[in-house]
């Protein structure tokens, strides 16, 4: 019986498949992280997005690496969602001439982009402890509590910036 569609036939190649989605989501994650340190007038912000672009660095070689285990190659897929998500932000910081207003939009669009990670991978953690994986658990356990904290240290930032674009 094929559960998920023509392509993916069970639990583990769905595994697989959204494995390789979060390498296409993080390498873009790289790409874009860079204009929104640029973008970034309050100095904690841009210190935020530097800090997680190290971070997302070491997600894509732990990705990388979960993948090479699983099925002896690091190619990735298109993740649609991100590239959505991104072309969203890029539009929205276009539209922002205000610097403090900017910085609100950077914030949002960063916490969109976290809650979609977050989900990503606590799915993926699931489904890594459902297939015996416990390795890949731990390393996606490890990369969400990554993404977590930097969602709530990009609230944090919120308190503050949300408030002085209002003024």
């Amino acid at each position: 019986m094929k559960f998920f569609s023509a392509n993916i036939e069970d639990l583990r190649a769905l595994y697989t498949n959204s494995l390789q989605k979060a390498l296409d989501m993080e390498q873009k994650i790289v790409k874009a992280l860079p204009t929104m340190v640029e973008k970034s007038t309050d100095p904690d912000l841009a210190t935020a997005f530097r800090t997680h672009l190290e971070q997302t660095k070491g997600h894509v070689t732990k990705v990388e690496s979960l993948l090479r285990k699983a099925t002896g190659e690091d190619n990735s897929t298109t993740c649609k969602a991100i590239s959505s998500l991104i072309t969203e932000a890029e539009d929205n910081i276009k539209d922002a001439q205000d610097a403090s207003v900017r910085d609100v939009t950077l914030i949002a669009s960063g916490q969109q982009v976290e809650h979609h990670e977050i989900a990503v991978y606590g799915t993926l953690r699931t489904w890594a402890g459902i297939l015996g994986e416990r390795n890949d658990a731990a390393v996606l356990e490890s990369i969400l509590k990554e993404e977590e904290h930097a969602d709530h240290l990009l609230t944090q930032i919120s308190e503050r910036v949300n408030i002085q674009a209002a003024a």
